[in-house]
This record gives C-alpha cells, sequence and structure tokens, in this order.
C-alpha cells in the first residue's frame, strides 16, 4: 500500500511544533526509520515523528488525529505483529526518549518511553540493582513492561509491572497523565497488562532489587536426548527456591566456541538454568543436571546486563511466535513437545521453548489483569529464519507446537508472547471480568480507540 500523501504544508506545521523530528517518504532516512525488527513487516507510515519530549508526542498525537491518520506507537519495535508501524499512518517514535535515570536509595528506576532493555541494565548493573526485563536486550522496556513483563527474574522478583511504580501517559487527547496508586489508580490498574490501549508512556518508574551475584548454567545434549533430560529439568524446577529460573530450550548449535563440531548447525537440546546468587549455589541447586553427561556447557558468575544479550537475536530475520501456558507438565505433554522439535526449521534462529513459572510470580497481585500468572509452565515457539521461501513453513511450526499442548491448556495467554490470534485470545489475555474493566476505562481514556494497533481494548 503506498503511503498516504501529507502536503507540504501540514508536514512543516508539525515540524514546527517538534523538538524532535518529522520523517516522510523521500527522506534520506525514511527506509531506515520505518524499519522494525520483524522483516516480515513491511509498512510505508505517511510520517515518522521521532520524538524528543512528551511534548513533541502530544503534538504527534494531535496532528495524526487533525489528518485521520493511523497511530502507531514505536518503542522497541519488537512486536511479532508488526503493530509498531503501520502503512500510510503517523508512527510515534519514542527511541531518542531512552534515558533512565536510577535512584539507588530509593531504588527505583526512571525509564525514557523508547529505552531497551540495555539501557536500563546498563544504567542499574553499577549499583548492583536490577529489575525483572525481558530476556532481549533489544526489547522496549514500556511496551513490554506495560504488557505485563515476563522474563529471567520473574521467579524473584515477580513480573515487570509486578515493580510498576508509576506512569506518565500522553492520552489520545494529547493530555499529560501520571498514574500511580495514588493518582488515576484504575488507569494504573489496567497499564499492568492492558499495554499500549490507554495512550502513549513517555515515562515508567520501576522498582529495583539488590541483585550483587548472577550464576548462569547452560548445557547443550544433542536433541535425541531431549526426551531423556526434560524430566530431570522438570523435577529440578519444580522443586527450586525462587532463585531458580531459566528455560528448556531446542535450538540450533551456535558456531560458538564451546559448542563442539558434531553440535554446529545441527538440532541441540538446551537447558539453561539462571540463578541470582553465587556459582557455588548455582550448583548446589542444579546438581542432578549437572550429572547427565553434556555434551558441551558454560557455567559461571555473569553481571545481568551480559546475560540479557546472551541470546539476542539479530534484526532483518522473520518472526512467527506463539505460546500456550500449562497446567502442568506431565510425561504426555513431555513426549509431544520434545517430537515437535524434528519439524523446527534448522539450521536458523528458531527456538521451542519451555519456560519454568511459580515462585514470586505466581505469588503476585492477583488484582491485576493477568491470570495466566498462576500456570505452571509456558510452552513458547519462537519462530524466526531469514528466508520468505520458509513463510509458511515456519508459521505452521508453531500453529502445531501450540496446538500439541493444548490438552494441557489453562486457556489464559501472555500477549506479547503471541502475534495477531484474534480477539477471543486477547481477552485470553485478561479473563472475561477483567477484560469487561479494561474496556470501562479504556472508554474513558481513548473512547474512539485511536490506540487500537495493539492487542485491542475495544471501549465499552
Amino acid at each position: 500500500m503506498a503511503p498516504r500523501t501529507l502536503t507540504e504544508e501540514a508536514l512543516n506545521g508539525l515540524r514546527e511544533t517538534l523538538a524532535g523530528e518529522a520523517i516522510a517518504p523521500g527522506d534520506a532516512d525514511y527506509d531506515e526509520a520505518r524499519t522494525i525488527f520483524n522483516a516480515m513487516i513491511d509498512r510505508r507510515p505517511a510520517v515518522i515523528v521521532r520524538c524528543d519530549s512528551a511534548a513533541d508526542v502530544s503534538a504527534a498525537v494531535r496532528f495524526g488525529r487533525e489528518h485521520d491518520l493511523e497511530l502507531a506507537v514505536r518503542g522497541g519495535g519488537h512486536s511479532v505483529a508488526g503493530l509498531a508501524t503501520t502503512d500510510g499512518g503517523l508512527v510515534v517514535d519514542l527511541r531518542r526518549m531512552h534515558a533512565v535515570v536510577v535512584d539507588p536509595d530509593a531504588r527505583t528506576a526512571r525509564v525514557g518511553g523508547g529505552a531497551t532493555m540495555s539501557h536500563l541494565d546498563r544504567a542499574t548493573q553499577p549499583f548492583a540493582l536490577a529489575t525483572t526485563g525481558g530476556r532481549a536486550s533489544t526489547t522496549g522496556v514500556g511496551g513490554f513492561t506495560l504488557g505485563g513483563g515476563s522474563g529471567w527474574l520473574e521467579r524473584k522478583f515477580g513480573l515487570a509491572c509486578d515493580n510498576l511504580v508509576a506512569v506518565d501517559l500522553v492520552t489520545a487527547e494529547g493530555a499529560e497523565v501520571h498514574a500511580s496508586d495514588d493518582e488515576n489508580p484504575e488507569l494504573f490498574w489496567a497499564l499492568h497488562g492492558g499495554g499500549g490501549n490507554f495512550g502513549v508512556a513517555t515515562s515508567i518508574t520501576l522498582k529495583l532489587h539488590p541483585l550483587p551475584d548472577m550464576s548462569i548454567a547452560m548445557l547443550l545434549f544433542p536433541a535425541a536426548r531431549g526426551s531423556e533430560v526434560l524430566p530431570v529439568y522438570r523435577e529440578v524446577l519444580e522443586s527450586a527456591p525462587d532463585e531458580v529460573g531459566g528455560g528448556f530450550i531446542y535450538l540450533t548449535g551456535p558456531p560458538e566456541e564451546f559448542v563442539p563440531e558434531h553440535l554446529v548447525g545441527q538440532r541441540v537440546a538446551a537447558v539453561l538454568v539462571t540463578y541470582t546468587g553465587t556459582l557455588p549455589e548455582l550448583r548446589r541447586a542444579v546438581a542432578p543436571l549437572l550429572g547427565l553427561g553434556h555434551d558441551a556447557e558454560v557455567v559461571t558468575q555473569i553481571p545481568y546486563a551480559d546475560l540479557q544479550c546472551m541470546i539476542d537475536d539479530p534484526p532483518g530475520l522473520r518472526n512467527y511466535w506463539s505460546a500456550e501456558y500449562l497446567t502442568g507438565l506431565p510425561d504426555e505433554a513431555v513426549d509431544v513437545f520434545c517430537a515437535r522439535a524434528d519439524s523446527m526449521i534448522v539450521p536458523s534462529n528458531s527456538q521451542h521453548i519451555l519456560f519454568p513459572m511459580g515462585g514470586a510470580l505466581e505469588r503476585g497481585d492477583s488484582a491485576y489483569p493477568l491470570p495466566w500468572r498462576t500456570a505452571s509452565w509456558v510452552s513458547h515457539p519462537f519462530g524466526i529464519w531469514d528466508n520468505p521461501a520458509d513463510d509458511e513453513r515456519g508459521r505452521q511450526w508453531v500453529r502445531d507446537a501450540r496446538a500439541d499442548v493444548i490438552p494441557w491448556s489453562v486457556g489464559l495467554v501472555y500477549l506479547n508472547f503471541i502475534g495477531d490470534e484474534g480477539q477471543d485470545r486477547v481477552v485470553a489475555g485478561f479473563g472475561a471480568e477483567n477484560y469487561r474493566r479494561l474496556a470501562e476505562v479504556k472508554s474513558r481514556y481513548d473512547p474512539d480507540n485511536v490506540f487500537r494497533l495493539n492487542h485491542n481494548i475495544k471501549p465499552d
């Protein structure tokens, strides 16, 4: 679809209101500015507003509404469905607003709306403080947190939104509002999982936790041993203290120094254990796994910020993901999960993942609209490949992997893990009662559904 053409007069009027800049088709950096993480998404906005401030965000929203432009909001740009961009509309690009201000005494961080996990984690690392972040350093903090926020530290510190102190938001009317427990509390409740439905988050404040030590164990096995290793991993994690997290992952053996030649480029079963403590403590916690006879290992203490970028995927690849949250992981579920790895695209960046839940994640505030948090495990087929000829094969593998585990599904889902799977799945992200309450909040702050490029909550 060709982008809508705005008059030069209209664009100049917009530019005069901005501290940042407005980029339109024909500008030298237009193609770079419109490119997002998922290479399957190729859209051409009419204008991209690179905002420097909340005032710029407000001006962009007002301009978009005055000119009847569909609005998209870009923080990290990691939405698998491509919701950070639009054909013929206006992109509110927050990436310049990435400052992170840490208050080590209050143990909080004020994070700009365009900051990524790398910005946050590198800012908190010198103070030996951290909060739950996404499992990739290039993920945007804002969309991640407002969608719930699942990461390596969730069993110890809860979801990212459990650590939310306050949000500064620009509404669909272009107004700047503040949300916290004491100010606009119903909006604040909705921002614990409701995503970008209620406005543009120009900054968020997060609670931080002491994290003086972080340790990991990554063990690689030939894929054929996965069905042997996974039950041991299950037993270790289901009885582990909150400090233990991680995932069981089928992936393509990377060409790294620690990976033996016979595993490079081949399907492997990987055990990743994260531990919010020292290396000797980690070894004691995962002793049964260390005794299975793995083919390769990385067992080390590591700064949390470095762990966060260990499995970063490069931009420019084709992405399709989904997830299913499970009541448990019986032997039959283990068997079907492991069997599905056989049809994963290899070699590729695809991953077939099981994340353990529980701990502080399960004990978090049940009043927030995130009912999936009490599941035991999540199956997360994470399809990533580079050849467009593999598109249908990759998408079908993800759908099949999700369908495999439906017999053990809780029927609820973390929406940040999925693309556009229909309105029923959006409701399943919150539960029916929470969805109704969220729709009431939506009606108050965005009655015209201006912010609809998201897992959309329709106004009541």
